[in-house]
């Protein structure tokens, strides 16, 4: 049987290019290597963690906040195994969703490891080892990324674990060190500090989440100080050993000098990702790669006719609403028409408490390209609402251009930042000003009103500071 269309992995990216491309009478088929559809994000990332975020968060709550609301539940006690069915459930709610919505638009789903023997054909290698061919005009590569290893660290997932194993664990370690201050880091660090975890975060810059705005991002470290979480910043990790229950990491500055040693029940190494095309043939099709990245062009077409490729594997953000959106985009050049992505309106989101969401430039971004800008900041402590709910930590920061007022970047740090920065990223997809977010009428009382007193104190009219 010959295909219009085979999308190589069924994570954000590959499943709704699968879908769109049927929506637009392609015939499509779809190969993963997973028992489940979802890829890294609905199986063991973006799902299981935020299961767990908002578990812990609602144990934070019990143990620590109810009771300045009048609320008293008494002293709050884990069951982990309960919270670890929530969130095993919570996968399995979304990994059939997937697999519906392919059936239900009729997409072949074959399951096995896929490589590209040749334009036009992909191989299947199923888990029993038979192979299969499938025949095809045009091929997506769509398998995402892998966990990025310490050199001369192996990953156990039991002592020494990666994302996947943070995920697992059978029981709260007492002590827990994460390598690496980005997302991933310390979105599980939180998980495991708030269910009684101590946890020391060691980072080789001297900054934590490395890309987003500094300004946002030193509060929020001390919002997690605050909290309990320790960070070593400028280090390294030059050292793990283990026994069969616990590590000792040797710790020393990035720059050079002394170092010290820390006991540890869990290690957790979350350094990043890496793009993962093992075993896709592509070095013997002559696809063109640069630092482990597929090449694509500006319609994500490789060098070899026919190939093409979205998501973790290409240039961007390593982030499932972006592969989303490519996979929209070359769904729809394929069926003729002009997909696109702006990759200057990407949000990001951390999934801490307080959270913290983004798009578009930060400062130092439009200070490197010599941008002049006005800046207006609004905080919470200063909303209603958030006074309300007790959650006034952080604040709302609107970036415009100085001589246009055209939005260029907002910044969010606080209670449901990840749903109020989407107003922003409308605003910018329509090159709308801050003068524009700022008449808009805003309901009352709501968090969302921060974000148009931001944009009032661009031109320093915000009413309520």
């Amino acid at each position: 049987m010959s295909y219009d269309l085979i999308v190589i992995g069924t994570g954000p990216g590959g499943y709704v290019c699968a879908i769109r491309a049927a929506q637009l009478g392609l015939k499509t088929a779809v190969v993963e290597k997973r028992k489940t559809h979802g890829g890294t994000c609905l199986n063991i990332g973006c799902i299981p963690s935020k299961a767990l975020l908002h578990a812990s968060e609602m144990f934070e709550e019990a143990a620590h906040g109810l009771a300045h609301l009048g609320v008293n539940v008494g002293k709050a006690k884990l069951d982990l195994a309960a919270m670890m069915k929530h969130k095993d459930e919570t996968v399995g709610a979304n990994v059939n969703g997937v697999a519906f919505l392919l059936k239900k638009n009729k997409i072949d789903a074959f399951h096995g490891a896929g490589s590209i023997p040749a334009a036009g054909k992909v191989e299947v290698t199923a888990e029993d080892g038979s192979k299969q061919v499938l025949e095809t005009k045009n091929i997506v590569i769509a398998t995402g990324s892998d966990v990025a290893g310490l050199p001369g660290v192996t990953i156990d997932e039991k002592i020494v674990v990666s994302s996947t194993g943070a995920l697992e664990l059978g029981k709260v370690p007492a002590k827990m060190i994460v390598v690496g201050a980005g997302v991933i880091g310390l979105e599980l660090g939180s998980v495991w500090r708030r269910l009684g975890a101590e946890v020391t975060v060691v980072e080789y810059l001297d900054r934590i989440l490395p890309g987003m705005d500094l300004e946002t991002v030193k509060q929020f470290q001390r919002l997690l100080e605050k909290q309990g979480v320790k960070f070593l910043l400028g280090s390294k990790v030059a050292k793990i050993e283990t026994t069969k229950a616990a590590a000792k990491v040797t710790v020393e500055a990035a720059a050079g000098g002394d170092a010290q040693v820390l006991d540890a029940d869990v290690v957790l190494v979350a350094i990043g990702r890496r793009p993962y095309t093992e075993g896709l043939g592509l070095e013997a099709l002559g696809v063109a790669m640069e630092r482990g990245q597929v090449v694509i062009d500006s319609h994500f077409a490789t060098n070899v006719p026919g190939i093409y490729a979205i998501g973790d594997v290409v240039r961007g953000p390593m982030l499932a609403h972006k592969a989303e959106d490519e996979g929209i985009a070359v769904a729809e050049i394929l069926a003729g028409q002009h997909g696109h992505v702006n990759y200057e309106v990407i949000p990001g989101v951390v999934y801490t408490y307080p959270e913290i969401a983004s798009v578009g430039a930060t400062e130092d971004d439009l200070k490197a390209k010599g941008v002049a800008y006005k800046s207006g900041k609004f905080p919470f402590i200063a909303n209603g609402r958030a006074r309300a709910m007790r959650h006034t930590d952080g604040f709302v920061k609107v970036l415009a251009d100085a001589a246009t007022d055209r939005v260029l970047g907002v910044h969010i740090l606080g209670f449901g930042a990840g749903e109020m920065i989407h107003e922003a990223a409308v605003l910018m997809e329509f090159g709308g000003s801050s003068e524009d977010l700022a008449r808009t009428c805003h309901a009352h009382p709501t968090m969302s009103e921060a974000v148009k007193e931001a944009a009032l104190a661009v031109e320093k009219r915000a009413i309520h500071t």
